[in-house]
């Protein structure tokens, strides 16, 4: 199964700072278990962005890192819109884990 998905749609993402490919690799598991998807991945200098199609998948993941490994979660939301069919607000969310240097 792949976890990327051929559409840019995302509701969530997921910052891994500073980059650790073991970390990575962990996450990715994560979000195949839970079925979601990956629409983009951006490496930069100093960590990972992962744009995730399910906001859950995102906030599951930084609790279950939180618990394995030390450090920090940061939880964000930004309006992205309004539903026509609800009109309910419509968030994205970001979601930060970051590790502690040791």
């Amino acid at each position: 199964m792949t976890i990327y998905s051929n559409n840019q749609y995302y509701e969530a993402i997921f910052q891994l700072r500073p980059k650790n490919l073991e970390v990575l690799e962990i996450v990715k598991k994560y979000i195949e278990q839970d079925k979601a998807l990956i629409s983009k991945e951006i490496h930069k200098k100093f960590g990972v962005d992962l744009y995730l199609n399910k906001k859950k998948t995102a906030v599951n993941i930084a609790r279950k890192l939180k618990k394995r490994y030390k450090g920090e979660t940061k939880i964000s939301k930004s309006l992205y819109g309004v539903d026509r069919m609800t009109s309910k607000r419509v968030y994205r969310v970001t979601v930060l884990f970051r590790l502690n240097e040791k």
